[in-house]
């Protein structure tokens, strides 16, 4: 089995950040949402690859190289436009060929894996297996309505009026009848080439198409709060480590990472938080649920509930909290202020008023 990656796309809804980076290179728990994919994909015996990629082509290779690195062979498959998730799987025929494989949206976060899942698909071998999870509001996914049996009777694109609450959340295995069904299909309402009309239309057309219902912890990291919230969760698995420096006015409790080259000094961190590789953090307050990236400076700061991204600099600056500090951002002010939440992108400059 292969796999094909889609981390291509705009991502409109993380702008600013999007401006200056692909959204699947933002960082959780300090590693970008593409890493964290490409080690669920390598978890399940996969080890070719193929990422499709858009005009943040360059900056995704330097982010993962060959895939050496995870255990994977990976091949960049270039997308001049978004043209639907089912066009990527049409223009990555030649690397596909007639292998069965599994489609992964590079800015999905499921901390669970897929494990389980391939293996049911590899055992029951439908034509497709789609992955589902029970959402509060369908009106806003792709749903699925199911047979007690686990086998799918139909999809149907942001329902007014959903009939089920099972949405499709972005990882699908499939053989290769799934070409056929991307050839006979037409753009749809917004011009592209939807994977959700290529499935039905092997359900129409009496093909097995099964669905397995992840109940673990997902996200779809495509705005700032969902971004925070699974930073939360990631960090809450952290164990412990201090390689960095720290000296003897400073403490740490509870479940903090200090990175080799770190330097915290005169400050408490509360976990769990993580602390980039040459980061200094001093006469400063940490608190839970925040990562700071490499190479950071955090002077007479305090921080909690919080991603600051490589690079970044923040001076006294006090009362920060649910924020997105982008990499070598610059935050200061000279007085404290009642509170503050910044969403700040790439090489911006903030002052902040007192």
């Amino acid at each position: 089995m292969k796999a094909l990656v889609l981390a291509g796309g705009a991502g409109t809804r993380l702008r600013p950040f999007s401006y200056s980076m692909p959204k699947q290179l933002i960082p959780i728990a300090n590693k970008p949402v593409l890493e964290h994919v490409l080690e669920n994909i390598r978890d399940v015996g996969v080890t070719e690859v193929g990422v499709i990629v858009g005009d943040w082509a360059q900056e995704i290779s330097e982010a993962i190289g060959d895939g050496s690195r995870f255990g994977l062979r990976v091949t960049l498959i270039p997308q001049d436009k978004p043209l639907g998730l089912a066009h990527c799987v049409a223009i990555a025929r030649p690397f596909l060929g007639d292998d069965d494989f599994v489609m992964y949206l590079g800015d999905n976060m499921l901390p669970g894996g897929v494990v389980d899942i391939a293996a049911d698909f590899a055992a029951r071998r439908p034509e497709a297996h789609i992955v589902v999870h029970k959402v509060s509001d369908p009106r806003a996914f792709g749903v699925a309505e199911l047979a007690p049996d686990g086998v799918v009777r139909r999809l149907v694109e942001k329902p007014l009026q959903p009939q089920s609450d099972l949405a499709l959340i972005g990882v699908y295995f499939f053989t290769a009848a799934i070409h056929r069904a991307v050839a006979a299909i037409e753009p749809g309402e917004r011009g592209e080439l939807e994977i959700t009309d290529a499935v039905q239309w092997l359900v129409t057309h009496r093909a097995r198409v099964t669905a397995s219902e992840y109940d673990g912890y997902w996200r779809d990291t495509g705005r700032a709060e969902e971004v925070l919230d699974c930073n939360r969760q990631l960090l809450g698995a952290l164990s412990a480590r201090a390689d960095g420096t720290l000296d003897g006015a400073s403490e740490l409790t509870g479940r903090v990472v200090v990175e080799a080259g770190a330097r915290v000094v005169r400050s408490r961190i509360a976990g769990p938080a993580v602390i980039g590789a040459g980061t200094l953090v001093e006469d400063s307050a940490i608190g839970p649920n925040t990562s700071v990236g490499r190479d950071c400076t955090l002077r007479r700061t305090t921080l909690m509930d919080s991603i600051v991204m490589d690079g970044a600099s923040i001076t006294a600056v006090t009362g920060l909290r649910g924020s997105l500090i982008g990499r070598n951002a610059v935050v200061d002010t000279g007085a404290e202020g009642e509170g503050h939440r910044l969403v700040v992108g790439d090489h911006t400059r903030v002052e902040v008023a007192a």
